[in-house]
């Protein structure tokens, strides 16, 4: 059996705000992780990721681990977390050179070859000897194409599932012809609209809706995931994600909350973010100009006139915070008082205005093993060395 391991290259590891805590491959893209959306087309499971040093640790529930790139045998097939292949690509494990749009995105090794060594990974060159084969699919080039693709993406899987779409819940409302379903033991209380016009809707199991909140396709709530009100549209998160307001064009990894009014729109959210009770951001510049991201004096232009902000695992905001048009929030990060912070927030920062603190280590790892054990799962060592080794990384002297 070929073994199926996926792999940030260079360009990947430079995906910030999301790259320090976790592999690419497990962001959400659509309906599904780039993971999960793999094991789909390939139908088998990825082994695990080839990645950056510091996530050796990584340890996340229902994720594959990270592999030592030196410890690989064949028959393997690698796999680049940028791309994305298309569901219905067809799947083999001869050995080949795997290519999407043109662009090497993986290879397929046979038993009797020597697997690649860690400085492939980086910059993956083509097998010589092995035959091309070409994958239908796409490529990711920045952190932000998952904000701007997202929704499209997300109307298409949801579009492409077989599954029956069963009655509209009693005393609910439905506007558009786009198929709605509602997963096992989901609860939805009369007065919700499912406005179906743009994209089909997704409910998952034990989903909790609640009355006076409208349901704008394409949109997918993930298992124990609630939606508590308001407008939310071309959404996509869970599990077990709260949300409420106006939330549109917004993809929210596990157990992160946003469970109050307040505005999010064009948006990325990592795992277990919070955002404090009125926090809203821009997403539209007043000259109606092109966005640009990053660090200052070294921003890059998005090309895109709408985007929001992409906001790193653990990021915690307080009430009524303000995050600027283009805000880049780096993992572990608490954010509060009444000035906006930076539009460029490095990682494990704490305070408020222009000149957040570091967040010292010992209590941003206290405060992430308190909120898992809140939301029922066990703080376990495991995960306070994943994320002391990302706060090394990122602060550690």
């Amino acid at each position: 059996m070929t073994t199926l391991v996926m792999f940030d290259d260079e360009r990947a590891d430079g995906w910030a705000p999301f790259a320090l805590t976790r592999p690419c491959g497990e962001l959400v893209f659509g309906r599904w992780t780039l993971r999960e959306r793999l094991e789909r087309v390939a139908r088998t499971r990825v082994a695990g990721h080839v990645t950056r040093p510091w996530l050796r640790r990584y340890a996340e529930p229902g994720a594959p681990r990270c592999l030592d790139a030196d410890g690989l045998s064949a028959p393997l097939t690698a796999w680049n977390a940028r791309a994305v292949p298309s569901l219905d690509a067809a799947w083999s494990d001869a050995p080949a050179n795997l290519w999407v749009a043109d662009r090497m995105a993986g290879v397929r090794l046979g038993a009797d070859a020597e697997p690649p060594r860690a400085d492939w990974f980086a910059a993956p060159r083509p097998r010589p000897g092995l035959p091309d084969r070409a994958v239908p699919g796409a490529w990711l080039g920045h952190p932000w194409d998952l904000v701007s693709a997202g929704p499209d993406r997300l109307a298409a899987d949801l579009a492409a599932a077989p599954d029956p779409e069963p009655e509209l819940p009693d005393g609910c409302w439905r506007l558009g012809d786009a198929p709605i379903r509602v997963g096992e033991g989901a609860r939805v209380e009369p007065g919700v609209l499912f406005d179906a016009r743009e994209g089909p809707i997704e409910l998952g199991a034990g989903v909790e809706v609640l009355a006076g909140t409208r349901l704008g396709g394409p949109l997918y709530a993930g298992t124990g995931s609630q939606l508590l009100g308001g407008h939310i549209s071309r959404f996509s998160g869970g599990p077990r994600a709260r949300v409420r307001g106006e939330v549109d064009r917004v993809t929210m990894l596990g157990y992160s909350n946003k469970a109050h009014d307040g505005f999010l729109g064009h948006a990325y959210l990592g795992r277990w973010v919070n955002l404090g009770a009125a926090t809203t951001n821009s997403d539209l510049k007043h000259t109606y100009g092109s966005i640009r991201v990053g660090p200052p004096g070294a921003r890059q232009d998005t090309g895109l006139v709408k985007f929001g902000c992409l906001l790193g695992d653990h990021v915690k905001t307080g009430v009524g915070t303000r995050l600027e048009t283009g805000a880049v929030v780096g993992a572990g990060s608490s954010l509060f008082g009444a000035e906006p912070p930076p539009r460029w927030v490095e990682p494990f920062s704490w305070g408020g205005g222009r000149r957040p603190e570091a967040h010292r280590r010992g209590d941003f790892l206290s405060t992430a093993l308190r909120v898992a054990e809140r939301r029922g799962l066990e703080g376990t060592r495991e995960l306070r060395d994943w994320l002391g080794d990302a706060w090394d990384e990122a602060r550690g002297s």
